[in-house]
């Protein structure tokens, strides 16, 4: 491997250099142009490599397009494994937050920050490395598996329609990985690896009430606001850390002026569970507060409580074909005196929406920290994305003596 860490070091200033062009567009998932931009970008990068682009518009119009970028020039190479390597193109800063918090490219020591800069383009620089590395070391693997790179480009919402397209691109009795390369987490003991992520569902919490004058006729009122301070509370207590399901009431509003008894609330919350059965517990749990109200009028009008689930993202929980993976990553860190830890994350990826078809792993791109955070602080109590720079090189080698090793269990040397 020296004569590869030789190659990935003389090179790095390079791939830097396209981690700040990439930094530098503003890809915020409600920006379409600069997401847009920056899969041309993208796409050029990997084009050296013979990759072929194609575009897709996402379900949304109003949000810019995925990225596809194949090896082969097709979609089912005839009795070609394939490999995913799966990374996104959007972020969740505005152009106006970035310039707020004078976020932007720079170097400080070991760290590099930027918008994105772990979440997610320096997955997508880590992963051009491992691919550029692999054609050059290892052509003949490379030229009998077909690669393909999925970028999504509306990940920070978890668009289901990018899973929907991946599936349609990858042969299912032929597809040996997908690939996520989401940021690894700093941990001195090694790096880990994500083998698991939780689900989310979101639900709007709806109560009418009935209006009334705050003065005049308080007691004809039932107060929504009221009732839905019940309901959320409620909603906390669902809350179960032993079984890793969390509730967070994360929105409300109410109400209209201060001398009226407000006949509308409304509160947005958010679920969350690795285990597919708790998941399914906790929405049934939520949804059975339904129709249960505490707040009436004098006269006996109570206020009414509705329940809907807006959207749901099942959990990517433990399961063999994950193991099976995170076993040839962690073999080939110990063959490089290195050590893979597993890791278990709460946040989502696109994971969540592959492996239940495919064997997928996680948590493949450089190290870094403060991933979504765009502020800092003279004192160092807040600090912006960043992503090390030294990590870049030991975990591309990482990742291609695993991948090498799984092409070699399927008989590609």
């Amino acid at each position: 491997m020296d004569n590869i860490k030789s190659y990935l070091n003389e090179k790095l200033p390079e791939y830097l250099d396209l981690l700040r062009q990439m930094i530098e567009i503003n890809s915020f998932t409600a920006n379409a142009e600069g997401v847009n931009l920056l899969g041309q970008l993208t796409a050029e990068a990997f084009h050296q490599l013979g990759f072929q682009a194609e575009f897709i518009p996402s379900v949304n119009p109003q949000f810019g397009k995925h990225l596809f970028l194949s090896s082969s020039g097709q979609w089912h190479p005839n009795n070609q494994p394939t490999i995913a390597l799966i990374s996104h193109l959007d972020t969740v800063f505005s152009p106006e937050e970035e310039k707020a918090n004078d976020f932007h490219w720079r170097i400080a020591g070991e760290r590099a920050y930027g918008p994105g800069a772990v979440d997610i383009k320096g997955g997508t620089v880590l992963a051009l490395m491992t691919l550029d590395a692999i054609q050059r070391f290892y052509p003949s693997a490379f030229e009998k598996t077909h690669w393909l790179v999925a970028l999504d480009a509306t990940e920070e919402t978890i668009s289901n329609d990018f899973g929907g397209h991946c599936v349609a691109r990858l042969p299912i009795d032929r597809t040996l990985a997908c690939l996520i390369f989401e940021g690894g987490t700093p941990n001195p003991n090694g790096f880990p690896i994500v083998v698991a992520r939780k689900g989310r569902a979101e639900f709007i919490v709806n109560v009418s009430g009935r209006g009334a004058h705050a003065g005049n006729y308080h007691r004809q009122g039932a107060n929504a606001i009221v009732q839905l301070a019940h309901t959320v509370q409620q909603i906390a207590e669902l809350t179960d850390y032993a079984n890793n399901l969390t509730f967070n009431v994360g929105f409300i509003q109410g109400g209209s002026v201060a001398n009226r008894v407000p006949h509308h609330a409304q509160a947005v919350v958010e679920m969350r569970a690795f285990d597919p059965t708790v998941f399914e517990r906790g929405v049934e749990s939520i949804l059975s507060l339904e129709g249960k109200s505490q707040i009436s009028s004098q006269d006996g009008y109570p206020c009414q409580v509705s329940i809907e689930m807006r959207s749901q993202t099942p959990p990517w929980p433990r399961n063999p074909a994950t193991d099976r993976l995170f076993e040839i990553w962690s073999a080939a860190a110990r063959n490089l005196g290195l050590n893979a830890l597993t890791e278990q994350r709460g946040g989502l990826s696109d994971g969540n929406l592959l492996w239940q078809r495919f064997p997928t792993l996680d948590g493949l791109g450089p190290t870094g920290n403060n991933a979504h955070c765009s502020e800092r602080s003279e004192d160092g109590s807040k600090d912006q994305e960043y992503v090390l720079v030294s990590s870049f090189v030991p975990k591309t080698i990482l990742n291609i003596v695993a991948i090498l090793r799984l092409l070699a269990q399927n008989g590609i040397t």
